[in-house]
């Protein structure tokens, strides 16, 4: 069996905290921003954990990933 392949697309979205959780960045952050409360725009900015139904198929992903 041939070892796996680490997902690029997957590796630059994901990075790995100091506990072994999944950060992602957050949806809607790329334009339309007159629609968009301040508020709203300002909690885009904050990363976010991967939630636990889609860690197991991204870090299925990530094989190789340190960091």
């Amino acid at each position: 069996m041939p070892k796996m392949k680490t997902h690029r697309g997957a590796a630059k979205r994901f990075k790995k905290t100091g506990s072994g959780k999944l950060k992602r960045s957050r949806a809607f952050t790329s334009h339309l921003f007159a629609n968009k409360s301040t508020k709203q725009k300002r909690k885009l900015r904050k990363a976010a954990i991967v939630s636990t139904g889609d860690f197991k198929r991204i870090r299925q992903m990530l094989t190789y990933k340190k960091k």
